[in-house]
């Protein structure tokens, strides 16, 4: 009788482990999957209209451009009103991030540990800014698969602000529709909602309407005139580029 106990608590377990390695590998997949959807242009170019709305109700809007290449390089930059014009951000590879205000002429490399600071004013943190695929950033575990969606939590494997971010995740398209981010002190803090649209071949996040809890605010961003695969080069990604 010992003997038979102990083989089905052995079966049990490695049943256990099989299931558990299976939806980790599931949220690998999963994640993987949103990545190829949000990176899959050689390319990317577009316009932005960036709202900015307070507790309060008031609003205040900006214009922007936006240029990608592959998953590790973007270049996004205010062009109106004329005080935030040239503001711009710049993120390469290997966590490289830059900032230009035309007002000091010069651009400022931003630390790692800075990446949780809020980019020009918007709920938009500069981490949240960086070009680089989810699946170099967190570690996936997958929560649910209710209703037309997969609930990713994703953890963070370098240093961030982020203990951890809750992602709903299109089962159909693996778009992501909801996004939930936790401060470290596993306090939710933000909430991202986002509108994904076909353009060409693409899926495109045409609207991101990110909310502080903390504050109130909240930031909408707005894409517009979008064109993929145009070509772009390094060369369009570099500091000098950043200042121009």
């Amino acid at each position: 009788m010992k003997t038979i106990i102990k083989k089905t608590l052995v079966i049990q377990l490695v049943l256990t482990a099989g299931i558990l390695s299976a939806w980790s590998q599931d949220a690998a997949t999963i994640l993987q999957k949103m990545d190829v959807v949000m990176f899959s242009p050689k390319d990317m170019t577009g316009n932005m209209k960036v709202t900015m709305i307070d507790k309060n109700g008031k609003q205040e809007e900006r214009e922007a451009t936006l240029q990608q290449k592959g998953t590790d390089m973007r270049m996004f930059r205010f062009t109106s009103p004329a005080s935030q014009a040239g503001i711009a951000v710049l993120s390469l590879p290997d966590d490289i991030m830059y900032l230009y205000l035309p007002a000091y002429g010069r651009e400022r490399r931003i630390a790692s540990s800075a990446k949780n600071q809020n980019f020009a004013g918007t709920d938009f943190s500069y981490d949240d800014m960086e070009s680089k695929s989810y699946s170099d950033k967190y570690t996936p575990k997958l929560i649910s698969t209710e209703n037309d969606v997969y609930t990713l939590e994703l953890t963070p494997k370098t240093m961030s602000d982020y203990s951890k971010i809750i992602a709903g995740v299109n089962k159909t398209e693996y778009y992501p529709e909801t996004m939930e981010f936790y401060d470290r002190g596993n306090n939710k803090v933000k909430t991202a909602d986002y509108t994904f649209e076909k353009v060409g071949k693409y899926w495109n996040s045409s609207k991101v309407e990110m909310t502080n809890i903390k504050t109130g605010r909240k930031t909408i961003m707005q894409m517009s005139d979008i064109n993929y695969d145009t070509g772009l080069t390094d060369d369009d990604f570099t500091v000098r580029r950043l200042k121009q």
